[in-house]
């Protein structure tokens, strides 16, 4: 049974920074790519960012290229997002992913976590 929690979201002013955190288990953890899905009220899912097993290769959409960065402890099965320079367009329900992802290619619903809610507003 996979289990992904999301947690670490919350209200933030625009420009400040949040931390996210995925707890994983029932799978083999350092064996995945790991990804960040979010999405927008009335709006579809959006892959944000995609890491590799050993954490040595990571991706990002352009939306948050150079603002966001994915990381992982494979000791905790523990994926993070630090998330700087936010922005209102960056809110939305994010949620922990297994698999790799692409801007047109995002891991199965079935493995992804129950979400943690940003919101970025003055």
């Amino acid at each position: 049974q996979v289990q992904l929690v999301e947690s670490g979201g919350g209200l933030v002013q625009p420009g400040g920074s949040l931390r996210l955190s995925c707890a994983a288990s029932g799978f083999a953890f350092s064996t995945y790519y790991m990804s960040w899905v979010r999405q927008a009220p009335g709006k579809g899912p959006e892959w944000v960012s995609a890491i590799s097993t050993g954490g040595g290769g990571t991706w990002y959409a352009d939306s948050v290229k150079g603002r966001f960065t994915i990381s992982r402890d494979n000791g905790k099965n523990t994926l993070y997002l630090q998330m700087n320079s936010l922005k209102p367009e960056d809110t939305a329900l994010y949620y922990c992913a297994r698999g790799p992802g692409s801007p047109t290619t995002t891991p199965s619903r079935n493995y992804w976590g129950q979400g943690t809610q940003v919101t970025v507003s003055s």
